[in-house]
């Protein structure tokens, strides 16, 4: 089914952050109604969860084509190409201006609780195909609604779901008990309390991709200024010549920069690193503060705090009614998981691709950006823009125009280290290490 089978209907948009408002602007380019649905109170609220931390792009990478066409009548002008936003930037001199410009299109307080056919559970083939969606949602006030659209696309992203430490993938025995000691963020210690929390303290770090990178420079900075402050890096690999990305032969400089200044933090004295440590349980002890256990019974001198940028994963629970194909290890569409799977991608690009790929059994409904990658660390935002531009042309009926490609990305030649992500989150990817290759959206924490 296609939109235009249900001219009438909107194409639901859930979440408005920068894919999620970039296919609503192709959309609306298509002649087609979106209404994009979003849980917080305003347009990027998951940007706005890391607006301290500075992007490895610039303008001229993190805007889309049509989102562009849409502002330039409001004498919109994009900010200086060369420049690197910082998340909070990006929200509010791109994303929120989109956001308005879309108007009544966008919601906000509206939280999606379900995807189905309507009037079809899963189960039942009678007329499936012919039938448009039902979107429930629930807004801030706690009220329950149902919407009908012809088309879904899910830009919610990964961000409200990061990954415990636990190096099976399940929370660590003792993780949860110990919730008041750990954080799931790269901290902002301009904030004066969350400084007094890290401040003459030791922390341990559990990660090895930018995220890490970035909470270990930090914490560098911090142990400056601050006596007795001190990192403790859980790596759950070794320090090879990938651990710390590019250095100076990274493309991308400020990426290279970011790692180069969390070797420093180890090489100085400010982080210690352990390697091969899969932790297993944290343990409290009588002081207040918490140990890690590895699963092959180690047990680390206790911290005070616990940083885990173990990566992020999708929340698929309000999608349960509808047939999705993903593929069974990373959570990524079946057709798509193979260019982007980190345990056989090493060294090439993550090729753009649109609606085949993102295509499920499921006619009509689309995961895009950061979710579309399901745990795989490697989302471009370039590419996610290419992704949604595909699909709505497929929605207006453009069967050529969706399946070109219109997005051309090279390479950067540096393999192996902290991978590529959309969102604030490092994946712990495999020895091999996936191939960087140019970000529109790849943060200096780690889509959207």
């Amino acid at each position: 089914m296609s939109a235009s089978n249900n001219g009438h209907l909107p194409v639901v948009v859930v979440g408005a952050g920068p894919i999620g408002l970039a296919a609503a602007a192709r959309l609306v380019e298509r002649g087609l109604e979106p209404l994009v649905l979003e849980a917080g109170p305003s347009a990027a609220t998951a940007v706005r969860g890391w607006a301290h931390v500075r992007l490895f792009s610039t303008w001229a990478e993190v805007t889309d084509p049509a989102a562009e066409k849409l502002l330039a009548p409001t004498g919109w002008v994009r900010p200086d190409a060369a420049a690197y936003p910082t998340g909070g930037d990006w929200a509010e001199r791109y994303l929120q201006p989109l956001a308005d410009v879309l108007g009544d299109r966008v919601r906000y307080d509206a939280t999606v609780t379900g995807v189905a056919r309507a009037g079809r559970d899963r189960i039942v083939d009678s007329g499936r195909e012919d039938q448009p969606f039902a979107v429930h949602l629930r807004t801030a006030e706690g009220h329950e609604e149902r919407i009908t659209a012809s088309a879904v696309i899910d830009a919610s992203g990964t961000w409200s779901t990061p990954s415990p430490m636990g190096a099976s993938g399940l929370p660590a025995l003792g993780e949860k008990s110990a919730a008041g000691h750990i954080s799931y963020r790269v901290p902002n210690l301009d904030d004066p309390a969350v400084r007094a929390r890290y401040a003459g303290r030791r922390t341990a770090v559990v990660g090895s991709g930018a995220s890490a990178f970035t909470a270990l420079a930090h914490l560098a900075d911090l142990a400056k200024q601050e006596a007795g402050t001190h990192a403790v890096w859980i790596l759950r690999r070794g320090i090879g010549a990938g651990t710390y990305g590019g250095g100076e032969a990274d493309e991308l400089p400020a990426r290279g920069a970011l790692g180069l200044r969390a070797k420093a933090a180890v090489e100085e004295g400010y982080a210690s690193a352990v390697t091969g440590f899969r932790t297993e349980a944290v343990e409290r002890d009588g002081d207040g503060r918490v140990a890690l256990v590895a699963d092959d019974g180690r047990r680390l001198d206790p911290v005070d705090e616990v940083i885990v940028l173990t990566g992020l994963r999708p929340d698929l629970s309000f999608l349960s009614e509808i047939r999705l194909g993903l593929d069974e290890r990373l959570q990524a569409p079946t057709a798509l998981a193979p260019l982007i799977d980190p345990n056989v991608h090493s060294c090439g690009t993550v090729y753009p691709h649109g609606v085949k790929e993102l295509s499920h059994p499921e006619q009509g409904v689309y995961l895009v950006g950061m979710k579309s990658y399901g745990r795989a660390p490697t989302f471009l935002a370039m590419t996610g823009y290419e992704q949604v531009r595909s699909i709505a042309a497929a929605l207006a009926g453009d069967q050529e125009a969706a399946e070109r490609v219109e997005l051309t990305l090279p390479e950067t030649g540096v393999c192996g280290g902290a991978g590529l992500f959309d969102e604030p989150g490092n994946a712990e990817e495999p020895a091999g290490g996936c191939c960087a290759t140019p970000t529109t959206l790849q943060i200096r924490t780690g889509g959207c």
